[in-house]
């Protein structure tokens, strides 16, 4: 299927936000762990476990795949993949397991600091 400039130019777009989406939870999760490492809360902390609890929502809500994939085929990419332009391909199917085993570690951390009285 031949893709039309302004199909192209869509699911480019789609990929860009994907990729800044991507980042915010990347950050968000790094956030967490920083934080539960050096013993730190407020407003920040709570937006950050907010995002990558919406993440996860959002993901669960769609059937484990994220909706900008749907987006993408609907407007003509044949595979959908919102990752295959900014990341490379080993990363690709380690990222739900590693970034919920280090979301989850933050949280632990986080749990431990509030029962020994650091937060």
């Amino acid at each position: 299927m031949s893709l039309t400039r302004n199909n192209r130019q869509k699911i480019f777009l789609v990929k860009a936000a994907h990729t800044a989406i991507f980042f915010l939870f990347s950050a968000s999760i790094g956030y967490v762990l920083y934080s539960a490492i050096r013993g730190n809360h407020g407003w920040v902390l709570y937006l950050a476990i907010g995002a990558v609890v919406l993440e996860g929502l959002v993901l669960v809500a769609n059937g484990w795949e994220c909706p900008l994939t749907n987006l993408a085929k609907r407007w003509g990419d044949e595979t959908g993949r919102v990752t295959d332009m900014f990341f490379p391909g080993w990363f690709v199917p380690h990222v739900f397991r590693t970034y919920t085993a280090l979301f989850l570690l933050g949280i632990a951390l986080l749990a431990v600091n509030y029962a020994v009285g650091r937060l």
